[in-house]
Formats: C-alpha cells, structure tokens, sequence
C-alpha cells in the first residue's frame, strides 16, 4: 500500500459485454490453434486489448485488405457486418469467424424485413460507427442515419417511417427522439433495439459514482459507449477522470486516505482495471 493509502474498488458491473467475451475467446482459441488470425477492424474498441491480442497473432485488417485476401480465417468482430462483406468472403474463398454479436444480428434481420417490406428506415446511431455500417448494409446503404434530432431538423422525410437505434444507444434518448418525431406529426413505428446489458449501465453507474471521493473511468478512446458512460459518472460524480491506459493516471489529482472507484466502458477489460487498481493503491 503506497503512501497515500487510497481505497480502491473496481465496479464489478463493468467490463466486456458477452458480445465482446464472445468474440474474444473465439480469437484465443483460433490464436492458439493456428497461431494467427485476421481480425476485420480492431475486435474491440480499447487500444490495450489489441494490443495484447496482437502480440498473440491477431492481425487487424480493414475492407481494401480484405479484398485483396484469399483462403484465410478472417474474424468478423461483435459488431457485425454488411452482406456486403460475406459476398466477398464467397469469392476470396474466405472462411468468416462469425462474432456478430446476437443482439446485433437480430437488429439486421429486423431491420432487413423491414427493407424488403418498403419500409422507409431511420436509424439512430454514431455516423461511421462499424455497427451502424453493418446495419445500413441491410438496406442497400438507403436508411438515413442520424446521431441526434437536430440532424432531422432540415431533412426530407417522408411521413411515416421505421425507427431503429444502434443497440449501445441510449434508451432515454430514442425515446425522447421517437416522442419529438411524434410531436413533429410523423407516423412513428419505433423498434427498441438497444441491448440491455448496455442500457441498463446507465442506471446502475449513477450508484456506483456517488459512492467515492473520485471516480476513473477507464475506455478507450474509440469506444462511443465508454464516452455515454464517462458522461453518466461525471454527472453524478464531477470528480470523474477519464483514462485509457495505466500510464495517464495522474498522482496530482488524488488526496491522502481517498476512495476511489473505477468503472469502464463494454469493451474495457477487466485485466486493465485491475491494473489501474493496483497502480492507484501503490500511490
């Protein structure tokens, strides 16, 4: 125990989702089968897990090396993809791990009858986001996305419509998007999509954060759900410090005797918040 003697507890409700434990322990058992292994897109949105998967053999790889690939193992990540990316896989006599996560496969095949039905789609989610492009794949790239209402503001829409949400969205916000739409005089058939192992982090995090001195949270940088859940704990807790390696923790910010919660992101892995732990307690 170092110096400043801090009490240090690692919120034991964060940490993978079973999308992203799914996805990782298909990678370690090809890894430590073949010793290798294509991995479309980093598998998880923390840079210290690919990190540490790397080093094992993950080799990370984007849609233009996936092109130009042929009779390899690739992972599809839990983010699922477009149909887009089997075709090709067809063609490049490609094997494709399949780490969809089950929530998001659900989402496609929702939101692809819906397509097949001429529905008009929306979809609430981050622009870019690998999800969010597997989804539109379902639609021809036709559905319109939008990561917040004001988008919709100077958009032509048609009066009646689809509404989908990336799953690791906020319930609070689609339903008060669905309720403005409504407001707005669109037909709305709304779809609750979003994953509850991730939604329901927004509830447990406010009594997780008041319970502490200072709160780190710890995510990559990448990750769109660790910066809904760094908000969540700064709200409750303005003594919240956002991290995404061991490195970044600064001494200068903690006093003698504090209590410390850590807290992070689906896509944080557990290894990591240890670390932070044992780092924060040497202080």
């Amino acid at each position: 125990m170092g110096e400043y003697n801090l009490k240090v507890t690692i919120d034991q409700d964060s940490g993978f989702c079973f999308g992203v434990v799914f996805a990782i322990d298909m990678a370690e058992e090809i890894l430590e089968q073949d010793g290798y292994l294509y991995c479309l897109g980093d598998i998880v949105h923390n840079d210290e897990e690919v990190a540490r998967l790397k080093a094992k053999g993950l080799r990370i790889i984007d849609h233009v090396d996936l092109k130009d690939l042929h009779n390899e193992k690739v992972l599809i990540r839990a983010h699922g993809e477009a149909p887009e990316t089997y075709r090709t896989a067809l063609e490049n006599n490609i094997t494709l791990i399949d780490a969809s996560c089950p929530v998001v496969l659900k989402l496609q095949n929702r939101i692809k009858t819906s397509f097949d039905n001429k529905e008009q789609i929306l979809i609430f989610g981050k622009h870019g986001h690998a999800e969010v492009i597997g989804l539109q794949g379902q639609t021809n790239n036709e559905a319109l996305v939008f990561q917040d209402i004001a988008e919709l503001d100077n958009a032509q829409l048609p009066d009646k419509f689809t509404l989908y949400s990336q799953t690791t969205k906020s319930t609070d916000k689609f339903y008060a998007i669905k309720e403005e739409l409504l407001n707005r005089g669109y037909e709305v058939k709304a779809n609750d999509t979003i994953c509850r192992q991730v939604s329901n982090r927004d509830k447990d995090l406010p009594e997780f954060a008041v319970k502490f001195n200072k709160v780190v949270f710890v995510s990559g940088k990448k990750s769109s759900n660790g910066k809904v859940l760094f908000e969540v704990c700064k709200r409750h807790n303005p003594d919240t410090y956002f991290i995404s390696s061991v490195e970044e923790l600064d001494k200068a910010l903690f006093a003698p005797g504090d209590t410390v919660g850590i807290a992070g992101a689906t896509s944080t892995p557990m290894w990591l918040m240890q670390d932070v732990k044992s780092a924060l307690e040497a202080f």
